[in-house]
């Protein structure tokens, strides 16, 4: 599959320019330091859509990784070995102007605005690689794919990063998000928990609305170096299920 560019019409180019333009206003000041200068990076513009063979170029030169097309939500299996081999996947589909502030499943505009800028950070992809590395030993195993699942969700899709004293987003569910920017730093209804593999494990995640909970890194470096502790207590959470259905 490949991006056909040729065919996105002028809502799509309407939609991408909305979408740019309110969350760009947004984010200095809230996003974290490394996603906005990855913007700068890969060179994100309000007025092109993206072409992924630009994006390839520009994102494999920072760290080996690249986008690759899928049509939509993909098999646990294909995902995982994706992101092993330096690949992330991407829809090349983007919302409709009525659809601007909701979506069911993940467009172009969340996986590229909202993922691809912090591929250019070597912590957070090597942490991507060895947390798909433990997820594909463990495939057949529907109990550790959701635990797994659940660290990838308060990480890499809903997390947040304390950047010179202040709380700042690197998730890319949130940084894709009008809304949930503005919630996830300033609302006092959600806890900000400091990052605790053992406490996300145990922590089922939340779809249908703003999360209830958001886990808090120090830097990406501790992201990255938590792989050997996951993979520890992923282990002993199967073996603790296991016996529990004996």
């Amino acid at each position: 599959m490949k991006q056909e560019y040729e065919k996105y019409t002028s809502e799509d180019f309407g939609v991408w320019r909305i979408l740019f333009e309110r969350q760009i206003a947004q984010l200095p000041g809230m996003a974290t330091d490394e996603y906005l200068e990855g913007i700068k990076r890969i060179g994100f513009t309000a007025n092109q859509i993206p072409e992924f063979e630009q994006v390839n170029t520009v994102l494999s030169s920072y760290t080996g990784w690249k986008l690759h097309v899928v049509t939509g939500l993909i098999p646990n299996k294909e995902f995982f070995e994706l992101l092993e081999n330096q690949r992330f996947p991407s829809s090349t589909w983007l919302r409709r102007m009525d659809q601007l502030d909701y979506l069911e499943e993940p467009d172009m505009f969340h996986d590229v605005f909202g993922h691809v800028p912090l591929l250019t950070n070597p912590h957070l992809c090597n942490f991507l690689a060895d947390l798909s590395r433990i997820a594909l030993r463990f495939i057949d195993n529907s109990y550790a794919i959701e635990l797994i699942s659940r660290l990838y969700w308060y990480t890499v899709e809903f997390g947040l990063i304390r950047e010179n004293g202040e709380l700042r987003i690197y998730g890319a569910g949130i940084l894709s998000s009008k809304g949930e920017t503005h919630y996830s730093l300033n609302d006092t209804t959600p806890q900000r928990i400091p990052y605790d593999v053992k406490t996300i494990l145990q922590t089922p995640y939340i779809k249908e609305r703003f999360q209830d909970q958001y886990f808090v890194i120090e830097s990406y470096e501790q992201l990255y170096n938590s792989v050997s502790e996951v993979e520890r207590l992923l282990i002993e959470a199967i073996a603790e299920e296991n016996l529990m259905h004996q």
